[in-house]
């Protein structure tokens, strides 16, 4: 491992992220930008994979030793951010939250307190481990929150397709925690019983931009409504991801249709791999939030 002591600059917390994959070496180059968050590492489970290799060529500290990488350092990181699998997100719970450690899971393992920056921000800094649900949570349960906040809604189903080169070794050991963890997200923020998630990994040529397609049924929908309600949703998500963009939304005897399709602003992923993206932009503000409250509390003036 790289020498590292964890200490972060002064009004920045000292971040971590588990994980070298598709979704952690995005996630690196968004948390290099961050004015709040100072990266000290990136641990991996093979120094020889492509993620860690970048990393290094940035110049930030890189580790093959896994979660215990992260255990053994000499200063505990203030946040880290857990982009490997669901199966492994309780071991890293039970080693790090000992240390202090706010926990942002990036993984479908449904073990923590879920957040949606637009719809349970105030939760943020009440909870130690913070479940990010999944991409397609993250871009449907803000727009759903809204719908059903205002509707009467009996039936929900969200279909997402992303396209397969965007879908990481990870993601792909979790299809199943994908489906379950993104239906009870949507059970819980919008109190409808009867969901249906659905996830299509698409091998088109040239690549599909990820979309996200919710149909629902339920009283008193109309176009009107539906859009006053959408586009008010997608506004504050696209505060903190760019390219979320409503491309449908529809309502007509009872049966109400919106999709959404999200773009990634670039770095070290294509433009279509806007499931990458809203996750990983979601996560970033979160661990911000949590930094500009904390810092608040402690006194620090952070510009």
């Amino acid at each position: 491992m790289t020498d590292n002591d964890n200490r972060a600059a002064p009004g920045r917390l000292s971040v971590a992220v588990l994980g070298a994959g598709l979704i952690g070496i995005d996630l690196m180059t968004k948390i290099i930008r961050s004015h709040r968050l100072d990266l000290g590492l990136v641990a991996g489970r093979d120094e020889a994979t492509s993620g860690l290799r970048q990393a290094a060529r940035l110049g930030v500290p890189v580790a093959a030793g896994g979660i215990q990488s992260l255990v053994d350092v000499e200063r505990p990181f203030d946040v880290v951010f857990d982009a490997t699998s669901a199966s492994s997100h309780a071991e890293h719970v039970e080693k790090l939250s000992p240390l202090g450690t706010m926990l942002v899971d990036l993984t479908p393992s449904r073990g923590g307190q879920m957040i949606f920056p637009t719809v349970n921000r105030a939760d943020i800094s009440a909870h130690r481990d913070l479940s990010m649900v999944s991409c397609g949570g993250q871009a449907a349960v803000p727009i759903l929150h809204a719908i059903t906040a205002a509707h009467e809604i009996d039936y929900i189903e969200v279909v997402t397709t992303a396209a397969t080169l965007s879908i990481g070794r990870g993601t792909r050991m979790n299809l199943d925690e994908y489906v379950d963890t993104t239906q009870e997200a949507v059970r819980r923020f919008t109190g409808v019983t009867d969901v249906k998630a659905i996830l299509n990994i698409s091998p088109a040529r040239p690549p599909a931009t990820f979309r996200v397609a919710m149909s629902l049924l339920g009283k008193d929908l109309t176009t009107d409504s539906l859009r006053s309600l959408v586009m008010g949703a997608a506004a504050q998500v696209r505060s903190f991801a760019r390219g979320f963009e409503v491309k449908a939304c529809s309502a007509n005897d009872g049966k109400g249709f919106v999709a959404v399709e999200v773009t990634s602003s670039g770095d070290r992923i294509p433009r279509y791999a806007g499931n990458l993206d809203i996750i990983n932009s979601a996560a970033l503000l979160v661990a911000e939030t949590y930094a500009a409250d904390r810092l608040s509390m402690a006194g620090v003036v952070n510009s």
